[in-house]
């Protein structure tokens, strides 16, 4: 039985509610330290279930149940910066930044209880923020590459500031699939003896909501599947799309002339990858090295850059299924409905 005496002052978290009829307590295992939170059962059942069933069994009448400053004492089992931002969220609204790597861990937090507790609408909406970052769309990819090309260091981390290994585990804890082929994709981008010694300095950072930095088996094969398939993607568009690329029916050059520019450009490109590139904007920047030949006409210029478009929102669309999850529109539908 906790004692009746008032919870002291270094023991109460944020937020305490002087007025409120429940206390939560959860425990610090790195600092062994116990942090009460002082809230109205009302407010926190409202937004679930699992909060309701779980303080209906506690009240006072009975005599095994445990009272502080004259509340029913609830013993939780999270970690209470993660219980104290789910609070806050609940009774403020949600408030999600990208400043840097801390901001991650924030929603990690807050996404960890929400499917815990199975507070949808709080879920939802750190998913859609992940997704801001963590792309499901291609439009949302190029803003990625572009963030990245433009935004400054923070804290010696450079943009998004956290490992994509770290958001793929993450995404496998909270069941959130969504996020997974464009975490994957960007995971693909790191040697994989980095990734297994776990010393890169975004898995380094300590943090009580960080998520695992192993590389388990599952993703492991994930990682195999995205590797080569990005693998293959360079060399089929610098073998077939440029280098047995053929003038367009309404070429406007010298005859050969064109064809020979997209030789040259085949050879360039296979000698200017490395096993990092990216093909979705490797592609993009083929069409702007093309740009750059005066041999080249309008009409195959134009026809190479339609062409590399639609072959990118293939390759997007396409994404999901290295993997072997459903389309786009079917995880958007799962996770965000």
């Amino acid at each position: 039985m906790v004692s009746r005496e008032a919870i002291p002052t270094s023991a109460r978290g944020e937020p305490w509610f002087d007025d409120g009829n429940i206390i939560l307590l959860a425990e610090d295992t790195v600092s062994d330290a116990t942090v009460a939170f002082r809230v109205h059962r009302g407010v926190l059942a409202r937004h679930s279930e699992v909060f309701q069933s779980m303080f209906e069994l506690s009240t006072p009448i009975s005599g095994d149940v445990d009272v502080a400053e004259g509340c029913p004492v609830v013993h939780m089992h999270d970690r209470p910066t993660e219980l104290s931002a789910l609070i806050r969220a609940l009774y403020d609204g949600a408030s999600f930044e990208h400043r840097g790597i801390q901001d991650f861990y924030h929603v990690a937090g807050i996404l960890r209880l929400a499917t815990k507790y199975f507070i949808a609408h709080l879920r939802r909406e750190a998913i859609r923020h992940l997704l801001q970052i963590w792309p499901h769309t291609l439009a949302g990819h190029d803003h990625f590459i572009e963030r990245a090309v433009k935004a400054p260091l923070i804290g010696d981390l450079t943009y998004p500031y956290v490992h994509p290994l770290h958001v793929v585990n993450l995404a496998r804890e909270t069941h959130v699939r969504i996020v997974l082929p464009s975490a994957l994709y960007f995971l693909s981008l790191y040697p994989l003896p980095d990734i297994l010694n776990g010393d890169h300095p975004k898995l380094c950072v300590e943090h009580p909501s960080r998520p695992g930095s192993e590389l388990a088996a599952r993703e492991l094969q994930d990682y195999t599947l995205m590797f080569q398939h990005r693998i293959d993607v360079i060399l089929d568009f610098i073998r077939q799309m440029c280098g047995n690329r053929t003038p367009t029916k309404g070429c406007q050059g010298q005859p050969g002339l064109c064809q020979k520019a997209f030789t040259r450009l085949s050879s360039r490109l296979s000698r200017s990858w490395v096993v990092r590139t990216g093909p979705l904007h490797y592609t993009v920047q083929a069409i702007d090295e093309l740009a750059d030949d005066p041999n080249v006409c309008a009409p195959c210029r134009r026809a190479f850059r339609d062409d590399v478009f639609k072959l990118r929102e293939k390759l997007w669309a396409e994404l999901p299924g290295i993997i072997g999850l459903p389309s786009w529109d079917e995880l958007e539908k799962a996770d965000l409905s």
